[in-house]
């Protein structure tokens, strides 16, 4: 330990020289839950008129694998006249870029985090009050990476309110077994990520309503 102590104590003083960094790029501007709440009725009417294409959920939890770059890729290739929305520490792979702004509001709408899962439910909720349909009827695409057994608790949550085309990913929970993963394809949709995100999307211009 003592050698150890000796070794590591010149490390602060080393890391005030470093030089500053510099070239971290800028922050996409966000909107949170509340404001995108205040600006629900300005919302709700540009997607009657047909000026937005589609709302997307892009979060969930976070990790180091590599295949976790999926969901920024992702959400820097939904349309221009799309919204994301976002929560968890999963957002934290999407908040660094930039995704422009759509009918003067940020297209990031960042919902918190994953215990703020009910905040975006009640978007949802309201989107589909709003236009006299359930939430499956909605524009709306759910992209949710998982890590821990919160998430799964999140997910289960989702499953019991009758939500369906769930994309999950990177991975399977080890609680999904291939019998529980056929059975949650056939009632719920629920969909795996590929390696590739463009051939999502592409696929789910194709993809019916569900039902």
């Amino acid at each position: 330990m003592l050698a150890t102590s000796r070794r590591s104590s010149g490390r602060p003083s080393r890391a005030r020289r470093c030089p500053t960094i510099s070239s971290a790029r800028p922050r996409s501007a966000t909107i949170t839950r509340r404001s995108s709440l205040a600006h629900a009725g300005a919302i709700l009417d540009a997607e009657k008129a047909g000026q937005i294409s589609r709302f997307f959920l892009v979060g969930g939890c976070d990790g180091p694998e590599a295949a976790r770059t999926y969901y920024t890729d992702y959400a820097a290739q939904t349309p221009a006249d799309s919204f994301i929305l976002t929560l968890g520490c999963g957002k934290y792979r999407i908040r660094n870029q930039d995704h422009g702004t759509h009918l003067g509001l940020p297209r990031l709408l960042d919902m918190g985090q994953c215990n703020d899962a009910y905040g975006a439910i009640r978007v949802a909720g309201a989107l589909a009050q709003a236009f006299g349909c359930g939430v499956n009827d909605l524009p709306l695409t759910l992209v949710i990476s998982w890590l821990e057994q919160k998430a799964v608790a999140v997910l289960l949550t989702l499953l019991s309110l009758g939500v369906k085309g769930i994309v999950l990913g990177p991975r399977l929970p080890a609680s999904i077994s291939p019998n529980v993963l056929r059975l949650l394809q056939q009632r719920y949709d629920l969909r795996l990520t590929s390696r590739a995100p463009s051939m999502d999307l592409l696929q789910l211009h194709r993809a019916p309503a569900s039902a």
